[in-house]
């Protein structure tokens, strides 16, 4: 979570930053709680952090695992075997 997003976050009437000010959609200059910005950051820090492998490459772990049943195994095998990767 960045700064910026943080900011539009937590202050719905700001529209464009430049560095550390900030303006409504009129082009006025808006102050903005840092206070409120920083916690903001602090309680979704984790979504940053919490990045898992693409939802393709899970599925694939799963394919090769065998744990699809016999069906959808049969439709990603005929997938993969007509359009199989290049070397």
């Amino acid at each position: 979570m960045n700064k910026n997003n943080a900011i539009i976050a937590t202050h719905p009437s700001i529209v464009t930053i430049r560095g550390d000010d900030a303006f409504d959609a009129n082009g006025n200059p808006v102050t903005y709680d840092e206070a409120a910005v920083q916690a903001y950051i602090a309680a979704n820090a984790y979504k940053t952090l919490r990045q898992y492998p693409p939802i393709g490459d899970q599925l694939d772990a799963l394919f090769r695992a065998g744990v699809f049943p016999p069906e959808m195994a049969a439709q990603l095998q005929a997938v993969k075997d007509a359009h199989p990767k290049s070397a």
